[in-house]
């Protein structure tokens, strides 16, 4: 059973999309952010790093903490209800939240350049610009051009998961094609109503349900072999991990050949796991929340294999790992966190 989860910090924005970029070398993004921890006296001078190393006795000290609190402690019976009441659970969560926890997801575009093609920013320090616009400059005709062309026609993006909607109204704003249709689906019907009453809720391009997708057969308003994107962000890890393969399965009947699979999550060893306490442990790096939520933490195998072995050829499988400080407290922060994409095969 499923559900959205916890929104992420954002990260920086700072490349044009692969559509509508320039060839030069300067045009590609790099493969994690650009702000680089060289010196480890200089690490309260910003409240993130990017693309930190782990030493081998870090990895070791995080691979002990985890030991420590993953036995499972719980009985069957408690096991059994938070898997047949995690609707409850969530429900509750989005109930006492509402919309007011969440900020809208604007770094999809830099590590998901597939969900709005159109969309340009050359430094971070300037706003989005969408090409196509009313505002667009005259010398960016022949950009704009190029853009239409590679919009896909009737495209169809379906998000799991979507919770109250910070992936899909983003991609509504700075997506202009026309023809483009959003589904997104979440175990929560409270999730749901919150997304629906949301002004920017706009039914001629996106149609939101209830869905369990742990269920063996999913209703949908879209045939199979449909979709051009799904995306699955922070949405897998609140799945039992017995159930990841039949939702991956699922997946494949609805791409189109060639469809495309984007996916973020939290990684092994990530701060959130790190703090859990002995007793929260349901399964083998899967946990309980105190807020009766559930998340699991996947390795780069884990999702290479997941994917892989439902038909899905590998084109992105990395490891994000960034430093969070606190430099009032002096506090560090580690989070780790997978990010792939997979592509249904012809």
């Amino acid at each position: 059973m499923v559900a959205g989860c916890c929104p992420q910090k954002m990260r920086n924005m700072s490349e044009l999309p692969e559509n509508c970029q320039n060839e030069s070398a300067e045009s590609k993004r790099p493969q994690f952010g650009k702000r680089i921890l060289s010196e480890d006296a200089d690490v309260f001078q910003h409240n993130a790093w990017d693309n930190v190393v782990w030493d081998e006795e870090q990895q070791k000290l995080a691979s002990l903490k985890v030991s420590e609190n993953s036995t499972v402690t719980k009985s069957g019976d408690e096991l059994l209800k938070f898997e047949t009441e995690a609707d409850k659970f969530w429900n509750k969560f989005y109930g006492i939240h509402q919309n007011r926890f969440f900020k809208d997801r604007h770094w999809l575009f830099t590590e998901f350049p597939e969900l709005a093609p159109n969309i340009v920013k050359n430094d971070i320090h300037q706003p989005l610009r969408v090409l196509g616009s009313e505002s667009q400059e005259a010398n960016d005709v022949e950009s704009v051009a190029s853009c239409h062309e590679k919009l896909v026609p009737d495209m169809k993006i379906f998000e799991i998961g979507c919770g109250v909607g910070n992936t899909i109204f983003p991609i509504l704003l700075y997506n202009i094609n026309p023809s483009l249709m959003i589904y997104g689906c979440d175990f929560s019907s409270t999730a749901i109503e919150i997304l629906k009453e949301n002004p920017q809720y706009d039914e001629s391009r996106c149609n939101a349900f209830v869905l369990d997708v742990t269920l063996e057969d999913w209703i949908t308003p879209f045939e199979p072999e449909s979709l051009d994107i799904v995306v699955l962000i922070f949405v897998l890890s609140a799945i039992h991990p017995e159930k990841m393969k039949h939702v991956v399965q699922q997946i494949h009947r609805y791409l189109k050949p060639g469809g495309l699979i984007l996916f973020r999550d939290y990684g092994r060893y990530d701060l959130a796991q790190l703090r859990f306490k002995r007793g929260s442990c349901l399964a083998e790096n899967f946990y309980v929340r105190g807020d009766g939520t559930r998340v699991y933490f996947f390795t780069e195998d884990d999702v290479r294999n997941l994917f892989t072995e439902s038909g899905f050829k590998e084109e992105q499988n990395l490891v994000d790992r960034r430093l969070q400080v606190n430099r009032g407290k002096q506090l560090r922060m580690y989070r780790v966190w997978i990010q792939g994409k997979y592509r249904k095969l012809s």
